[in-house]
């Protein structure tokens, strides 16, 4: 049975810079309103304690195919390669698997 490989994102880490999302727009050639990963953003949220916080969500679409020619050619999915907070990770479902026990703000993507 072939390694079924995927996209962990930690959402503890996101700093919402958007390089996932101009670097996926520019890999695939999407015109203007298609993404291949969105970011989502919510905040400033004021808690009781009187801190802030603002929640970054970088979400695949259904335009998302992990890259397939870069990863075919031995290089990382252009959203991981430009991560600059480094909160994306690509592998094998079960290593990501893993890697994301005990971490509250994590998703893990598998393609189809």
């Amino acid at each position: 049975m072939a390694t079924k490989y995927g996209l962990l994102i930690d959402y503890e880490w996101c700093t919402g810079c958007h390089s996932c999302e101009t670097a996926c727009k520019v890999e695939l050639d999407l015109k203007t309103g298609d993404f291949g990963i969105k970011l989502f953003a919510e905040g400033p949220k004021l808690y009781p304690n009187g801190k802030y916080e603002y929640l970054y969500l970088p979400v695949p679409t259904s335009l998302c195919n992990l890259c397939e020619e870069r990863v075919a050619a031995g290089k990382l999915p252009t959203c991981v390669h430009h991560c600059q907070s480094a909160c994306m990770s690509y592998g094998p479902v079960e290593e990501l698997a893993k890697k994301a026990a005990g971490k509250p703000k994590t998703a893990l993507f598998v393609p189809r």
